[in-house]
């Protein structure tokens, strides 16, 4: 059993808002929510600004503007924060081989296994590190655990929020787990808690004190046995570098129930291409498509299809998922469709390309990601400009959405290296302004080559633009 606090686990602080935050200098220090802006959107995230209204991941957007009216609402950037992502575990796998990720903002970390720290101030050190790291190349925050174990790494990061390092020291373990409430530990849920609440038992403490035999009794065997363990600080489970993806889906959720078929059809065709945009990104075909359509009622139905082997081609995929389709009645209406595809390898088989209708596989036409709630416009025809997506003035320069309505469109002009940026507004379909590339969160120098080097001071020159049509100053 290890005894050095040597596994480390990083959570970003905020993710999603904390991107927004850095890269709209008019946000910062402000509260922001980053979700669907739908009636049936939810909140991805918010700021610790949005928290203090009491705005929570996977809340009802709406339930969120009623606590925090004044919050600037924001439609999520995937691609962005994928990237920033990205940043962030190679800086990880400087530190060791053995990275696992959870999401795009969280992963653990096993430092021994890099050679990188051996006791509790090797990992101190890397840990400090780590986050001067992280803000220098990104811009933003994060929080470190460090601990013997990865639940108890993970609960020490939870204690280090925001932008905090706690490091558990080797012996300490189960005098700092006893009076922690019951729902620190992994797997105890609110069904969980409430149980062991009924049964006299709130900490981690009087869970060990209970038994084993007990919690065995309350909690049947397997959960029993994991849950005495673990208020023992009691914690195997290894840094696994790689986790076997075991499939590739997207879905939306619409503002509108959508009752017509051929709608219906339209859209599952266009979801199966963003599926298979996304099997070819990660090098990987599959077998099985699946179809997942949630009716107006809240009623979820899923049709699979498994082929004679892998595809990644959109053609064939579009075809399974339209036959899929044909076996299932929206007739009172749809409020959810997805798209996915599992039984995944590395290899396709060219004979499937016969199953698709018209023979040989065809290019998939570029498409944005779309956001978690799809809001659809009745005019084809109009332009879309989601809250927070960056936007290119021909004389303003670099800007982003602040919201657009009745035909109108009002943009910010500013950038992360920027102040705070002044307010235009103009017709949807305005010839000058055009959808643009997030700029990165922290300024990059260029040398004699055109490559790029270490992050700018925070001190710019007047003379650097920042990508938009105003002289860069500082940034924070």
């Amino acid at each position: 059993m290890r005894t050095a606090p040597t596994i480390l686990h990083l959570d970003m602080d905020a993710f999603f808002a904390s991107v927004e935050q850095a890269s709209k200098p008019s946000l910062r220090g402000k509260a922001v929510v980053v979700g669907g802006l739908g009636p049936r959107g939810v909140v991805a995230t918010c700021s610790y600004e949005a928290r203090v209204f009491g705005v929570h991941s996977a809340m009802p957007m709406g339930q969120a503007r009623r606590l925090a009216p004044h919050a600037a609402y924001l439609v999520p950037r995937f691609e962005l924060y994928r990237s920033i992502s990205e940043q962030v575990m190679r800086l990880l796998r400087e530190l060791s081989p053995l990275v696992e990720p959870l999401s795009l903002d969280e992963a653990f970390v096993d430092l021994e296994a890099g050679g990188t720290a051996w006791d509790a101030e090797s990992a101190r050190l890397a840990g400090v590190k780590l986050r001067s790291d992280i803000r220098a190349v990104t811009g933003l925050t994060g929080s470190v655990g460090l601990a013997a174990s990865k639940m108890l790494a993970k609960i020490a990061s939870e204690e280090a929020k925001p932008d905090g390092l706690v490091l558990i020291p080797p012996g300490t373990e189960r005098a700092m787990l006893e009076p922690m409430t019951v729902r620190t530990l992994p797997g105890v849920g609110p069904a969980t808690g409430d149980h062991l609440r009924r049964a006299g038992i709130t900490t981690v403490g009087e869970i060990a004190e209970a038994g084993e035999d007990e919690l065995v009794r309350l909690l049947g065997k397997a959960h029993g046995h994991a849950l005495y363990a673990m208020a023992l600080a009691r914690d195997e489970r290894p840094v696994v570098a790689e986790r076997e993806t075991k499939s590739v889906s997207v879905e939306d959720t619409y503002d509108v129930d959508i009752h017509d078929r051929v709608r219906v059809g339209v859209e599952v065709g266009r979801l199966a291409d963003r599926c298979v945009r996304r099997l070819r990104s990660s090098g990987l075909s599959g077998r099985t498509i699946v179809l997942k359509v949630r009716r107006y009622d809240f009623s979820t139905l899923t049709r699979s299809e498994t082929l004679r082997g892998p595809t990644d081609d959109p053609a064939v995929v579009r075809e399974a998922a339209a036959r899929l389709l044909d076996s299932v009645d929206t007739t009172g209406g749809v409020r959810l469709l997805g798209v996915g595809v599992t039984g995944l390898a590395d290899f396709t088989q060219e004979d499937l390309l016969a199953q698709a209708a018209g023979g040989g596989a065809e290019d998939l036409a570029e498409e944005p990601e779309a956001e978690p709630v799809a809001e659809h416009s009745s005019s084809p025809a109009e332009r879309r400009w989601p809250a927070g997506h960056d936007v290119r003035h021909a004389e303003l320069g670099h800007g982003w959405v602040q919201g657009s309505g009745l035909g109108r469109v009002t943009v910010r002009f500013e950038t992360p290296y920027s102040e705070v940026g002044r307010v235009r507004t103009f017709p949807v379909g305005d010839p000058d302004l055009t959808p643009a590339d997030p700029l990165p969160l922290v300024a990059v120098a260029e040398d004699g080559a055109g490559q790029s080097s270490l992050p700018l001071p925070a001190s710019l020159p007047k003379s650097w633009s920042g990508g938009g049509g105003e002289a860069a100053t500082s940034r924070p």
